[in-house]
């Protein structure tokens, strides 16, 4: 890994320097990871691919400003979650809901894993599409990359108390459609 690492930091300084089979390299190592994760977001894979594209292209040309306090490929996944976000929104399919600040968050209880060990990563999947867009945004963000609450409301420009409310009632969301098909399928 640490020679992965320094692999890389050696390319992203010849990116600096404009070399383009640098350039060509590294987009050879992150565009299918980045294309996944546009398309998890915008759920168009043409759109997804030029989100890619474009998220590449703004990399390289601002590729000065990467400090490196984080590694190359969190600082890129960052540019092309904030692009896809922002095709959402111009798309008008990000559909923003304000959330009451003094909402009591219900805790989620701690439910038994074997309820939904039936379901399959495909079940999930299409239960996840099922969701409201922002919902379906949040918990790409917060399950499948990871990032916590308070990156999350950074992301989607919500505060942190708004980004856990929207993280929970998005898994209580998928809860219930999971659980309907749960019983449709044991019935």
């Amino acid at each position: 890994m640490k020679e992965n690492n320094l692999h890389t930091s050696q390319l992203i300084e010849k990116c600096k320097k404009g070399d383009k089979k640098a350039q060509f390299t590294v987009y050879k190592l992150y565009y299918k990871a980045m294309f996944n994760t546009s398309f998890r977001i915008v759920h168009d894979s043409f759109e997804a691919e030029d989100i890619m594209q474009e998220s590449f292209l703004a990399a390289f040309t601002k590729l000065n400003s990467f400090s490196g306090n984080v590694t190359f490929g969190a600082w890129l996944k960052r540019i092309v979650i904030n692009n896809s976000l922002t095709a959402l929104k111009k798309s008008n399919r990000l559909e923003t809901v304000p959330i009451e600040k003094n909402i009591i968050i219900k805790c989620e209880s701690d439910e038994t894993v074997e309820a939904y060990s039936n379901f399959n990563f495909k079940d999930i999947l299409t239960s996840l599409n099922k969701l409201k867009t922002n919902y379906k945004v949040a918990l790409t963000l917060n399950l499948i990359e990871g990032y916590d609450y308070e990156e999350i409301g950074e992301i989607m420009n919500i505060s942190y108390e708004n980004s856990r409310t929207l993280i929970s009632r998005a898994k209580n969301k998928l809860r219930q459609l999971l659980s309907k098909k749960h019983e449709r399928q044991f019935r």
